[in-house]
């Protein structure tokens, strides 16, 4: 497992996540009850500052370790902010599925975000450390990513998310006691002197599932642009800490980004290409930033520009 970084960056790196959460919390949280629903506009300042949050903590990266450093880290947050827009579709067709209302989706989405955080941190540092022990493992995460990203550029419209396929909502039914109830935003009730877990317990399940199943996706992804656990975890964790905010910014355009998919699929192929060849042929960090970068605003302006038939959206 390698990291370029000491102490002291680790300890900036928390500050500034510290940092973020506490005035995200004093600008937007004071005064409002927790139940409130995310307007547009309060979404939009939120994603805002943390993406700004992000690129300040790049200028540290690029003042503490160097531009190389510096550019794999904002390759690595382009892709994981890339991926992440892609999974709220998913999280969109489950919360309706379920009915869950925006106040409840907020609450679903701050303890789903949390458990982000951790499960990405467990995959990261052990996906690193097994790239450092075993190297023939990167050609089996690069040719998942070109898998991935085929699988993906050839993603048929009606292959929809049925939220009922997910193995965690038939285990928790079957294992669980369940019932049909919500209770305000609460994940268990009383009936009887018996406890019982809401529907929104189940929906925080497969929210968490569905997780665990991007960050197969999203691990090998950002390890092929750096192996450094350091610049790797700390953009993944930069671009989650603003996904709360960003569902809710995008969650009433998502058919906008029609064409978002083919990018993205484009990226893991990049990447996945990346992590063969670079074995044999350096390829810089600058090029690839800018590869991504052109692809991911190339895919968003079409997108934009020129909606699919039938979308009516404003």
């Amino acid at each position: 497992m390698h990291s370029c970084a000491g102490p002291l960056e680790w300890a900036a790196f928390a500050a500034a996540v510290l940092a973020v959460m506490a005035l995200d919390r004093l600008v937007f949280g004071a005064g409002k009850p927790d139940e409130h629903a995310m307007p547009i506009r309060e979404a939009a300042l939120r994603s805002l500052l943390v993406v700004l949050s992000a690129f300040l903590f790049c200028g540290f990266v690029y003042v503490r370790l160097g531009q190389d450093k510096a550019a794999s880290y904002l390759v690595a947050y382009l892709v994981e902010e890339s991926l992440s827009v892609d999974n709220l579709f998913v999280f969109l067709v489950i919360f309706k599925y379920f009915a869950v209302n925006d106040a409840r989706q907020k609450r679903i989405l701050f303890w789903g975000v949390a458990g982000a955080i951790v499960m990405r941190g467990v995959f990261i540092f052990a996906g690193a450390a097994l790239l450092h022990r075993f190297h023939f493992l990167n050609y089996v995460f690069g040719a998942f990513l070109l898998y991935t990203g085929g699988k993906l550029l050839f993603h048929r419209e009606d292959d929809t998310v049925n939220p009922e396929d997910n193995i965690a909502l038939k285990l928790g039914r079957r294992y669980l006691r369940t019932t049909n109830e919500y209770d305000g935003d609460r994940f268990t009730l009383v009936k009887n002197g018996v406890r019982f877990v809401t529907p929104l317990f189940l929906v925080l399940l497969v929210i968490e599932v569905s997780d665990l199943l991007f960050a197969v996706d999203s691990v090998p992804a950002v390890l092929a642009v750096s192996p450094d656990v350091f610049v790797v975890y700390t953009s993944n964790i930069m671009a989650i800490l603003g996904l709360r905010a960003l569902y809710f910014l995008i969650s009433h355009m998502m058919t906008r980004f029609a064409y978002l998919g083919i990018g993205l699929s484009i990226v893991l192929i990049f990447i996945g290409a990346k992590m063969i060849l670079g074995q044999h042929v350096h390829i810089p960090s600058l090029l690839s930033l800018a590869v991504i970068a052109v692809v991911l605003a190339l895919t968003v302006l079409i997108s934009l520009l020129r909606p699919p038939k039938g979308d009516t959206s404003e």
